[in-house]
């Protein structure tokens, strides 16, 4: 087997293993990167319908999931969003902003790819695709990595970083890989579960979603004392929309979560309204001018709203308006990370350094982006962790091979 020696060594070619890469070699260093697919940035070529929500420009700490929400500032607050943004201006790549501070490529995400692609070939970095981990070994000069496939060789590197994802997606190649690797080494891994992720539901609330599949509605989707206003989308298995997956990340078994439709509308004042100009209708016909009128339907039968709205009280309108902004459903489960976006939990925090992602006990090992146990809301804020871990991590290697 081939025997070689690089200063660094990189496992996983995602926005965090590219970003680091480019920036590890910065200063002459000889930086390889290995993944087992076929294709650098796979996540990043489906992300966003195809066009990549590659940051957000309100992002915060805050924004954040862990077990210690201020690990993340340090990376966060050294590069920012701008940072990314001027880099993608940099490249001459269009954006636009959607919504929420989303932004996206004009054109495709293949745009970022080559970013980072051209990035990493400014610095001489080195990639091999189709090339899986047998090995790994800590020596006393840095670790012994064997690799398998197209890139099979044994590698001597002085740093090893783990930029290998979570579990989400596993059609794409996602594995335990990283959390496997922290073990080994004695770093600790949180508890994983999928985020970001569709929530669903028993038979007994199935048959009715079944029937308005595809029906979508404003609304404020709460879990104790978190919530989120956005879209929510009914599906076949469940509930779905960015409200859903943004809350799916709080949410735990046995939990409800809170549906308010319209808020900040008030729902009360406009069936009485519509009591008064038209009461011969039906009180699902009056739901359905302000939410769409298969879910008007469907509520209505679920709940047993009959009879026209003329023959209705204003007390029961004031109730049925109630439910419309206060109904509370109890999922079941997830999608799991089969559609889940992001994996939530990983290599604990407490034993990184968060200036530079290193292992606090382990000298040249490092854990960058999903697989460290830092979340993003949905909204380009994972992207963003994965640009300033990254960039804190290879920064570091930088500096550190003067």
């Amino acid at each position: 087997m081939l025997n070689e020696t690089f200063d660094t060594l990189i496992l996983g070619a995602g926005a965090a293993g590219m970003m680091c890469a480019s920036h590890a070699a910065a200063r002459g260093g000889r930086v390889l990167i290995v993944d087992h697919a076929k294709s650098p940035g796979e996540k990043i070529r489906i992300s966003g319908g195809g066009r990549c929500n590659f940051t957000n420009i309100g992002t915060s700490a805050r924004n954040f999931l862990s077990k210690n929400p201020h690990f993340a500032k340090s990376a966060l607050g050294r590069y920012t969003q701008h940072d990314f943004i001027t880099l993608v201006e940099k490249y001459g790549i269009s954006y636009h902003e959607k919504t929420l501070g989303q932004l996206f490529c004009d054109n495709s995400a293949k745009d970022i790819i080559q970013m980072l692609l051209d990035e990493m070939a400014r610095h001489g970095s080195e990639m091999r695709l189709n090339t899986r981990v047998a090995e790994v070994q800590q020596n006393g000069s840095g670790f012994s990595v064997v690799l398998e496939g197209d890139g099979a060789a044994r590698i001597q590197c002085r740093n090893l970083v783990v930029a290998t994802g979570g579990k989400s997606i596993p059609k794409m190649g996602a594995s335990g890989l990283g959390y496997q690797l922290a073990s080994q080494f004695g770093v600790a891994v949180t508890e994983t579960r999928p985020a970001l992720v569709p929530l669903t539901f028993g038979e007994d609330m199935l048959a009715g979603f079944r029937e308005i599949a595809g029906v979508s509605a404003p609304a404020r989707i709460s879990c104790g004392k978190t919530s989120f206003e956005e879209a929510l989308l009914f599906t076949h298995r469940g509930l779905s929309g960015p409200a859903i997956l943004q809350i799916s990340s709080y949410w735990r078994e046995t939990q409800p979560i809170r549906v308010t439709f319209l808020p900040g509308t008030d729902i009360a004042g406009a069936l009485c309204a519509s009591k008064r100009t038209h009461g011969k209708r039906s009180i699902a016909t009056a739901i359905g001018e302000i939410l769409p009128k298969r879910l008007a339907s469907y509520l209505a039968e679920l709940h047993k709203w009959t009879g026209a709205m003329g023959e209705t009280s204003d007390r029961k309108l004031g109730e049925i308006a109630s439910i419309l902004q206060g109904w509370e459903v109890y999922p079941i489960g997830s999608e799991g990370y089969r559609t889940a976006e992001v994996t939530l939990g990983g290599v604990d925090t407490d034993g990184l350094d968060s200036r530079t992602m290193e292992s606090k006990a382990v000298k040249g090992l490092f854990f960058i982006g999903e697989v460290v146990d830092v979340t993003g809301w949905l909204g380009g804020y994972n992207f963003q962790w994965a640009w300033s871990s990254g960039w804190a991590a290879g920064t570091a290697i930088a500096e550190r091979g003067r």
